[in-house]
């Protein structure tokens, strides 16, 4: 097998294998709290995770009965940049809504 750079040719049990691995995935949470509306919630459900109505309304339970409901499973970079919009649009409407990223 030739080289395509240097034109050398190389055997190809010589090169390096190198497994390719699918990103580390982390789950965003968003968390329950006593003044946070349940309409805001669904809202930010919708606009920021794209959630259908159904979706949010069955998330927002899930953070309403048991503390956190998953809103679902991105790479870091896009994870950390949802925590980060939710966390901006609660402060700009006033709530505290808490959200969160942990790894899968």
């Amino acid at each position: 097998m030739s080289d395509p750079f240097t034109g050398d040719r190389t055997s190809p049990e010589l090169f390096d294998e190198r497994e390719v691995r699918e990103p580390r995935k982390y789950k965003v949470l968003l968390h329950n709290d006593d003044y946070t509306t349940m309409d805001f919630v669904i809202e930010v459900l919708v606009r920021v995770f794209r959630k259908s109505e159904a979706q949010a309304m069955a998330i927002m339970l899930a953070v309403h009965n048991e503390g956190y409901g998953v809103c679902g499973t991105y790479t870091a970079e896009v994870a950390e940049t949802k925590v980060d919009m939710v966390h901006r649009l609660a402060r700009s409407a006033g709530f505290p809504l808490k959200c969160s990223m942990e790894g899968e």
